[in-house]
């Protein structure tokens, strides 16, 4: 059997209902393509919430790692068999298109990687203001983020080290590695995003500190430092395939 197009890895930690409706959402949108594999990584072995989809849901490959997004997504990448690697969140949609946008990507031989554009699930004038200044972003500075539904060429990927092991930060660093060698293929398709966080903070105040903690990496800080500052509702970790940093 020829190996998928796209693996879809997908990094959990205590976050099963976010995983529960991913997974009923692909049920309604991938018609089971051949093309398409996908994997889930499990941040907490002893977490029995997710016992019962995996008994659910047989067709994905179910693994358990160590916490920490970076080394959950290198653990799936590493048992990953298709020729491209998408990394999605639990709480982010991919559009109904994004299998052909995929493949148009693996048809250029110019592009090793790509994202989707962010949609916030807000109605609000702020959510849209921040969308287009993640556009700006990505265009500007090939600097797209994880709920953006990043994908690479898997053996790029491989070739230029992997997925970093670390707890924050893994999807800059790979926007910095990769950027650096070409621009990503910037879909027009959108992937809708939960705003929950930035609701729940406030626009501008989650935007400016989720601004700092950038910064900061990109001066230095250590990832391991920087995901104190990633605090989820009630003190909970946070879960590796959520958008804890929602910008």
């Amino acid at each position: 059997m020829p190996a998928p197009l796209v693996t879809v890895v997908v990094p959990v930690l205590h976050d099963t209902p976010a995983l529960s409706a991913l997974l009923a959402w692909r049920g309604d949108h991938d018609d089971a393509s051949p093309a398409v594999a996908w994997v889930v990584v499990n941040g907490d072995a002893a977490d029995a919430s997710v016992a019962s989809l995996r008994a659910t849901h047989p067709d994905v490959t179910w693994l358990d790692s160590a916490p920490g997004r970076g080394v959950q997504l290198g653990e799936g990448a590493r048992r990953a068999t298709g020729r491209w690697l998408l990394f999605l969140h639990a709480d982010t949609r991919l559009p109904r298109e994004w299998l052909q946008e995929v493949t148009l990507a693996a048809r250029a031989s110019s592009y090793e990687w790509g994202c989707f554009q962010l949609q916030l699930d807000s109605a609000a004038w702020q959510a849209r203001l921040i969308e287009w200044a993640v556009r700006l972003r990505v265009r500007l500075l090939r600097l797209p983020y994880g709920d953006q539904a990043m994908f690479f060429r898997r053996l790029t990927l491989e070739r230029w080290g992997g997925v970093p092991p670390q707890p924050v930060m893994e999807d800059v660093a790979l926007a910095i590695t990769f950027g650096r060698r070409g621009a990503p293929y910037r879909s027009s398709r959108r992937a809708v995003t939960s705003a929950r966080r930035w609701e729940r903070d406030g626009w501008w105040r989650r935007s400016a500190r989720n601004l700092s903690l950038l910064l900061q990496y990109l001066l230095g800080a250590s990832p391991d430092r920087l995901s104190g500052a990633y605090q989820p509702e009630r003190g909970r970790p946070v879960a590796a395939g959520s958008t804890s940093k929602e910008r």
